[in-house]
């Protein structure tokens, strides 16, 4: 193996991109290339380093199947990182399957731990779960097995199994911190502070307090009737009504629970559910046609009464309270600031992609959000990129040149 080109992938693996640069930066060879590529990612240059690694890719071509297969996985970090959710996953594929064929198992995990971090993004919890149980994990360098928990941590994290994500970030923060490497200790305390954030606010009898991811899966199986404003879903002993497409009579049912035990002003609920600001008899018939529409949908779990001023709801088991789930923050582009939260540099068309509505729509949030200074952006045209602070670090180690002597 080339001294010179070892000497790097040492630096790059100690998390020096700067004295790895200082080695390959005069050189113009494919693992060189590479690895200029590598240090230039972690300097947070994207655009140069995925130019370079695309480079080393072709360099390398059909005669080291191994090496070219290992610039295309980095190359998709990058895009990763990026948030380029459009990225042809085709190329990260092949590149997998030639990885794990040549028994590179540990940049085979790698690629496998960006496709479901992509997937985990796109929504496909399933997907990204398979993807990583097929890892055998007792045969990952310690790095890649940190990463992999973190992997893990995501998953529960989204299937509010919390108890879950915490033995997995304990995992993982032992061996960041066994290893001594900074971006990834910061990258393992970024993800235990999301656990310790509040994820959600509980509102009862008109009282409302912020709850932490534990709570949030401690109320959803309660015995308590649930109205989940995160997701828009009525939950009763661990049964689900969706109503995402009613969102009017969602708006009146949380509205009642809410208020719950007592009664709601007509008028509120026409101004909550129709944003009616001169009220007629028109809104009064139209607000009786929708309750009785909700009345009849929810009749099996609570009953709506009309009393003197309003109406009021109860639950058909009297041993049951109502609560509300809302989230943290209300605001009209909560689920974008959500995304963006992250630290990442987000491009509108894979916020679009994670959110499942139009690039238009999205840009125009993005607009409204960037004129009250509550987001940043740099680039133009197609390399414009949306976050809210700046770049935390690239993290994840992936060494070109194969396995270092003594490792």
């Amino acid at each position: 193996m080339d001294s010179v080109i070892t000497a790097a992938a040492r630096a790059l693996a100690s998390g020096d991109p700067l004295g790895a640069l200082g080695r390959v930066s005069l050189r113009d060879d494919p693992p060189a290339l590479a690895l200029r590529g590598i240090a230039m990612a972690r300097l947070g240059d994207f655009e140069r380093a995925r130019s370079l690694l695309k480079t080393a890719a072709r360099a390398f071509g059909s005669n080291e199947p191994l090496a070219a297969a290992r610039c295309v996985v980095a190359e998709a970090e990058i895009a990763l990182v990026s948030r380029n959710l459009n990225r042809n996953d085709k190329k990260l594929e092949a590149a997998r399957r030639t990885l794990e064929a040549m028994n590179d198992a540990a940049n085979g995990a790698h690629a496998r731990h960006i496709e479901a971090h992509r997937l985990l993004l796109s929504g496909h919890i399933d997907q990204a779960e398979s993807l990583l149980g097929a890892i055998k994990i007792e045969k990952l360098p310690g790095l890649l097995r940190a990463a992999h928990e973190l992997a893990i941590a995501g998953i529960a994290t989204r299937r509010l199994d919390i108890k879950t994500a915490r033995t997995a970030l304990d995992h993982a923060a032992r061996i960041a911190d066994s290893m001594n490497v900074p971006m990834m200790i910061a990258e393992v305390e970024k993800a235990q502070h999301i656990l310790n954030t509040p994820a959600a606010r509980l509102i009862e009898s008109g009282k409302e307090h912020p709850v932490l991811p534990d709570d949030v899966a401690q109320i959803i199986m309660s015995k308590n009737i649930l109205i989940d404003a995160c997701r828009y879903v009525l939950r009763q002993d661990g049964n689900a009504m969706l109503l995402t497409s009613r969102p009017v009579l969602f708006s009146l049912l949380r509205k009642l629970a809410e208020a719950w035990p007592d009664d709601v002003s007509r008028e509120a609920l026409l101004q909550t559910a129709f944003n009616a600001r001169h009220i007629d008899d028109s809104h009064r018939a139209r607000l009786r046609v929708e309750i009785g529409r909700l009345r009849e949908k929810i009749r099996e779990i609570a009953t709506i009464r009309a009393t003197k001023t309003g109406f009021v709801l109860h639950p058909c088991d009297k041993t049951r309270k109502i609560v509300v789930l809302a989230p943290p923050v209300e605001d009209r582009h909560a689920p974008l600031l959500a995304l963006l939260a992250d630290g990442e540099a987000w491009s509108s068309s894979a916020l679009s992609m994670a959110l499942g509505c139009s690039q238009r729509t999205i840009q125009r949030a993005l607009d409204d959000l960037a004129a009250k200074d509550k987001i940043l952006f740099y680039g133009k045209g197609r390399a414009k990129r949306w976050m809210t602070p700046p770049f935390p670090g690239f993290t994840t180690t992936l060494l070109l040149p194969g396995p270092l002597p003594g490792t």
